[in-house]
């Protein structure tokens, strides 16, 4: 209770200045010794704020922030923070609770600019999800990008919301966003919404616009944008899909992993919803594909040797509007050293690089990650359980025969897949210790 005698207040502020304040809190301002904000926000208030303060821009600064407030509230400085709208919607607060404590700080929150938006267009903003690109510059959206990418997150918000709103910044603007649609041919399902200048003089608000029309225009800044869907998202079983549902390589019978044997594979590899996953031969990529689907805040990293193959899980991906999704075309092992330790991994081809396949995947698993290997000849097999014995680990293994009616006459028989061993492993005890060290 001693340090709320003396906290530093967080305020919300708007474009308006200090219209935009209560006056009990535009008096927390002007009594201020120290007041901090970004360079836009300090020229707002320069009238508001005491010729004896001390103004302090944060632009570029933000790990210096706790040390100057530490600092100052020793010294028994009174200390304010100008924020953006609400600081705790994808602002600065949650930053300083994390750093400082509750205890230390003050929040006055004011409305947030996403409620303003939403109000200027009549939009009910309750079920709104709320994305934020307000980062450095991500640079232009690319098929199969990984979670490092700016723009990712937001595509994978998109693709489960219905009505989403975006903090936008001047490179990350609502032109690029709607490229990434189109990239993701995404254009037709969504139309956006850009709320410029708010607040401002030069305040404009558009209407709903296509993703094609918004890609080609240009938007004052500060904006916030809204998208919404256009249409209800298919729905689809989250695995188990029939195997005509993927794509698969023609005149040859397409490599893909059949129903029952995936179904059982992704029930083994015992994901959670933000798992990594590696799929190594992905073939048409059936397999990791639906991982991807099982695990919405995770990521899964495919390889496939085969060129066609590769396509055609590109393909697969973009058919049931998969954002968390990388394939590599190329032969493991190389290229794997680049993706990050996975929680699973399925190899449904090794491309002859089994053993050493094995060996690495073992020795990258996160601790209770699972392998899962798919075979259809004894000697695959044999090799499998070999290298496993040398490497002291975990495993069990499992023959899968499934049979498929078929119509004969006016009656039905059983038709035989060819049988599938699943081999399940874990690492040894000793490799999970020397992984964590």
């Amino acid at each position: 209770m001693s340090e709320m005698n003396n906290p530093c207040r967080i305020i919300g502020a708007l474009d308006n200045g200090a219209a935009g304040l209560t006056p009990s809190t535009l008096a927390l301002v002007q009594a201020a010794d120290v007041v901090i904000g970004a360079s836009r926000t300090l020229a707002l208030f320069a009238a508001n704020i005491s010729a004896d303060a001390e103004r302090c821009d944060l632009t570029g600064k933000l790990s210096q922030l706790p040390d100057w407030i530490t600092l100052a509230r020793e010294a028994g400085k009174q200390v304010v923070v100008l924020a953006t709208g609400d600081p705790l919607c994808h602002g600065i607060a949650s930053f300083l609770l994390n750093k400082l404590g509750r205890d230390s700080i003050e929040i006055l929150p004011n409305l947030s600019m996403l409620q303003l938006a939403c109000a200027r267009l009549g939009v009910a903003w309750q079920d709104a999800r709320i994305g934020s690109v307000h980062s450095c510059d991500a640079g232009e959206w690319q098929i199969g990008a990984t979670p490092k990418h700016g723009l990712y997150a937001l595509l994978n918000l998109l693709r489960q919301s219905g009505l989403t709103a975006v903090f936008t910044s001047p490179e990350n603007d609502p032109a690029r966003i709607a490229r990434m649609l189109q990239i993701e041919s995404l254009a037709d399902d969504y139309e956006m919404a850009v709320a410029e200048c708010l607040l401002q003089p030069q305040e404009q608000i558009s209407d709903w616009l296509k993703v094609d029309a918004a890609a080609a225009g240009r938007f004052a800044d500060p904006n916030i944008v809204l998208l919404r869907r256009r249409q209800p998202v298919i729905r689809e079983a989250l695995f188990g899909l029939p195997d005509e549902r993927f794509k698969q390589r023609k005149p040859d019978k397409g490599l893909i992993t059949k129903r029952e044997v995936r179904a059982v594979s992704l029930a083994r590899m015992a994901l959670l919803p933000d798992s990594i996953v590696w799929d190594i031969g992905a073939g048409s990529g059936a397999v990791g594909l639906e991982a991807a689907r099982l695990c919405p805040h995770g990521h899964v990293y495919a390889i496939e040797k085969n060129a066609d193959d590769a396509a055609i899980a590109l393909s697969n991906r973009a058919s049931l509007r998969v954002s968390n999704y990388t394939v590599l075309h190329g032969r493991a092992p190389a290229g794997l050293e680049n993706w990050p330790d996975p929680d699973a991994v399925f190899i449904g081809g090794s491309g002859g690089e089994l053993r050493a396949l094995i060996t690495l995947c073992l020795q990258r698993l996160r601790p209770d990650g699972h392998l899962v290997m798919n075979f259809a000849t004894l000697e695959n097999l044999s090799t499998a359980v070999e290298a496993l014995k040398t490497t002291g680990a975990q495993w069990d293994v499992l023959q899968l025969q499934a049979a498929r009616s078929k119509p004969i006459l006016d009656m039905h028989r059983m038709q035989a897949e060819n049988p599938i061993w699943v081999v399940c492993a874990q690492p040894a005890k000793s490799i999970l210790n020397d992984h964590d060290d």
